[in-house]
């Protein structure tokens, strides 16, 4: 059943998420970055929304082409091209991987590619910029607008076919689930696992490409924005591009690993994946480099440092919280963490056809210091992201302020989950690892 908050908390979304990332980018085009000015103007009445409307640039030709072209491109790299990397970059897990089981039962395979893909687009990029020129490396820069209405276009497209095929052709009619309210449904969506053919995961594939690998393009663009502006590319710029870059190349080196995360292992496909990837992810995750273009910062040596050490801590505790917890399931606590044979928690839990099992809870390691400290090392890069910008506006910050909001939220989703699977076993294990994110705050 839909509760009232769940429902009430999804109309916001659906009516309020696009006109945030709309806003957000109109106040950059029109307002350099500011988030105020708008607000007082309309209430001034020195403006009026139709004025702000018709500087808005509308959608060209020019930009449905080049998304087009984009996301077709994309598809090619992840359908047809299997993953030759694995083969010759030692630790890489690609090619072909199993997912973990669904409600149902199903085990899925993915191809895994996403590295590959990721390096073949940024080769062809860097080899258009230097040598080929057939397009500017501002490109993405230039029509950041009209491609909004482009993104838009497909979230929702996706979004709304995703829920007449769970209808009407479902890959797997046992892992759909209908709650009754069409926005809940629209929103959280039905399927778990919506595919075309054997290989086109739209999950999988809608959470990290076309967006994520375009993020380091777009940040890449804006770079190049700022050279052709100013005549140089600013530290901050730089910092923004490299940390952020990192995050990247970690999700797809660890694509493998990310089939066993939430957004594959519990979440259905529908608006808030279809449509959150397309647009939300791309347009509001480069608000760091956005804003640089307009406001170029050129770091003092100290600052600079220090952001890039925030950065890099919040990048390791991140990967290492997460391989610590991977090692511990793979080897079944036969592992050492920390040189030290680790700590867990026995637990049982019944299945809903009533078969008992056990698992292991860490608290050891990252995972004695808090139940979710991988979350905090993401948090730590997320700031360090926002402070490339210095404290002229709030508009950077907001990465940071959602990321906050999203993490302590899955927290809460994550441990809701865990009480009803384990029970008193969860219990004991709060006991033993009493925080969540900061030890001896919260």
């Amino acid at each position: 059943e839909v509760d009232w908050f769940s429902l009430a908390s999804i109309l916001f979304l659906l009516m309020f998420a696009p006109l945030i990332v709309y806003y957000f980018i109109m106040s950059c085009d029109q307002y350099q970055c500011s988030l105020i000015d708008p607000l007082v103007d309309l209430l001034t009445g020195r403006k009026h929304l139709s004025d702000i409307w018709d500087k808005t640039p509308t959608l060209t030709y020019r930009a449905a082409g080049i998304y087009a072209l984009w996301v077709t491109f994309q598809v090619v790299l992840y359908v047809f091209i299997p993953d030759f990397c694995h083969k010759f970059l030692p630790g890489y897990v690609g090619g072909v991987q199993e997912g973990a089981v669904t409600p149902a039962g199903v085990v899925n395979k993915y191809q895994i590619n996403g590295l590959q893909a990721w390096i073949i687009t940024h080769m062809l990029w860097f080899a258009n910029a230097y040598y080929f020129h057939f397009f500017s490396p501002t490109i993405i820069f230039d029509n950041w607008i009209p491609l909004l209405w482009c993104a838009n276009i497909l979230g929702y497209a996706v979004s709304t076919f995703a829920m007449i095929k769970s209808y009407y052709f479902p890959t797997n009619a046992k892992d759909c689930k209908f709650t009754g309210n069409f926005f809940y449904d629209y929103m959280m969506g039905i399927e778990f696992n919506p595919r075309i053919g054997k290989w086109f995961d739209f999950k999988l594939f809608f959470n990290g490409r076309p967006g994520i690998v375009a993020w380091t393009l777009i940040n890449l663009s804006y770079a190049a924005k700022q050279q052709e502006l100013y005549g140089q590319v600013t530290n901050s710029m730089i910092l923004v591009n490299v940390l952020q870059g990192i995050y990247v190349l970690d999700f797809f080196w660890n694509e493998a690993w990310y089939l066993k995360t939430i957004d594959i292992c519990h979440d259905h496909f529908g608006w808030y994946l279809g449509w959150g990837d397309c647009v939300w992810l791309p347009y509001l995750y480069t608000l760091q480099g956005l804003y640089l273009v307009y406001h170029p910062v050129q770091l003092g040596t100290a600052n600079a440092i220090g952001i890039l050490m925030l950065g890099l801590i919040g990048y390791y505790i991140f990967r290492m919280t997460n391989h610590q917890k991977d090692l511990f399931r793979r080897t079944n606590g036969n592992c050492k963490i920390w040189r030290k044979k680790p700590e867990y928690i026995e637990c049982s839990y019944m299945s809903v056809d009533g078969t008992k099992y056990y698992s292991k809870l860490l608290t050891s390691g990252f995972w004695g210091w808090a139940r979710h400290f991988n979350y905090t090392g993401d948090l730590m890069g997320s700031l360090a992201y926002c402070l490339t910008c210095e404290f002229e506006h709030i508009l950077p910050y907001f990465y940071i302020i959602y990321m906050t909001i999203l993490l302590t939220h899955r927290c809460i989703r994550d441990e809701h989950r865990c009480f009803s699977k384990y029970g008193k076993d969860w219990k004991r294990y709060t006991a033993a690892v009493p925080y969540r994110l900061i030890p001896g705050v919260f």
